[in-house]
């Protein structure tokens, strides 16, 4: 669900990402989970000499790729050019470490509860 919400915010973001609805969102995002699982480890082995050479910035291009491709496969998630696709990985990759990050180990909304102590600090 992580992954749909942030392809849903992505299309707002961008004009070449286009999602007609939540279904082709939540496919996509489901494809693109497996194409991540799968393929993009291959990906990454196989330019690996390429990716040390950039520091590691190839990776980008890769996913820019596995999105590309994942837009390919599903009706309705639609991704129109190689700049598009290249940002919008970034920005589904920042918004899903965000939104994971209020989530904890058991899989449940995690939040802190501040208290202020007498002497004026929060604990």
């Amino acid at each position: 669900l992580i992954l749909t919400i942030a392809i849903m915010i992505t299309s707002y973001l961008l004009k070449g990402i286009e999602v007609s609805g939540f279904l082709s969102a939540l496919f996509g995002a489901a494809i693109l989970g497996i194409l991540n699982a799968f393929l993009r480890p291959i990906l990454l082995i196989l330019t690996l000499p390429v990716n040390i050479l950039t520091l590691g910035l190839f990776t980008f291009l890769i996913n820019a790729f596995v999105l590309k491709m994942a837009s390919g496969l599903i009706p309705g998630f639609e991704v129109h050019g190689f700049w598009t696709a290249l940002f919008g990985s970034l920005i589904i990759s920042l918004v899903s470490w965000f939104l994971s990050s209020f989530i904890n180990e058991k899989g449940r909304v995690e939040y802190i509860d501040l208290k202020k102590r007498d002497d004026d600090l929060w604990e």
